[in-house]
């Protein structure tokens, strides 16, 4: 993406965003369970990279799985600056997928932000990484006690939504959401003008003005819409 489109990207809402995808009939586009381990941090946009858990199997999830190549930290040292970690852990809630000594490394490789149905463990280390997490808790026990990595960069379900990597991240307080990549020029452009319109959406309520006929528009508020505009 460029910079331009994602500057833009950054001041649109993602619940604007749902509306916008649901325009194309894009409905699973918010994922359930991650959300920001640190609220008011912001908004961040970034392109996929995916991490894959599937349900633990006793002889695989170890320790010692820990050093394999197919693993958590195989899968950080392949991760480029600027991207969105995106991990399916099943929405397992007993296990943590990460903790502060893996998020530190993601920082030091300028990933953007870490988004995940699953939960974090080490929580005062992984604030103290400074990595933005988007997640739903925290536990203390490690991954391998509920889940088992198999792989990254390949299509996964988080928060049942369809990721495939390279799919657009937008994460802010409400969340986090998927963009797909063909319909990023169209979020963008029309996002931007949802944003100006609902600027003076509200303006116009806060002095005074009723909702019908207003929100939605109707066509005397979309002439003066359009005039606001011009000014």
């Amino acid at each position: 993406m460029s910079a331009a489109l994602y500057d833009t990207l950054r001041a649109i809402t993602t619940a604007t965003i749902t509306t916008m995808l649901l325009k194309k009939g894009i409905r699973r586009c918010w994922m359930s369970g991650p959300q920001p381990l640190v609220p008011g941090g912001g908004r961040l946009v970034g392109p996929a990279f995916t991490l894959r858990f599937v349900p633990v199997r006793e002889d695989l999830a170890t320790p010692e799985s820990w050093a394999k190549p197919i693993s958590t930290r195989g899968a950080i040292e392949e991760m480029p600056a600027g991207c969105i970690a995106v991990a399916d852990a099943m929405g397992v809630t007993s296990a943590g997928i990460f903790g502060d000594i893996l998020t530190m490394r993601m920082m030091k490789r300028n990933v953007t932000a870490l988004v995940t149905d699953g939960v974090v463990r080490d929580k005062a280390g992984v604030l103290a990484s400074r990595l933005p997490v988007w997640c739903a808790g925290t536990a203390a026990p490690a991954s391998v006690n509920g889940l088992t990595f198999v792989g990254w960069q390949e299509p996964i379900g988080c928060g049942g939504c369809a990721i495939f990597p390279g799919d657009v991240i937008v994460c802010d307080d409400d969340g986090a959401v998927v963009i797909p990549q063909d319909l990023l020029a169209f979020v963008a452009e029309e996002g931007a003008e949802h944003e100006r319109m609902e600027s003076f959406i509200v303006g116009e309520v806060e002095r005074g003005a009723k909702l019908p006929g207003l929100y939605p528009m109707n066509a005397d508020t979309k002439a003066r819409y359009e005039a606001w505009k011009k000014k």
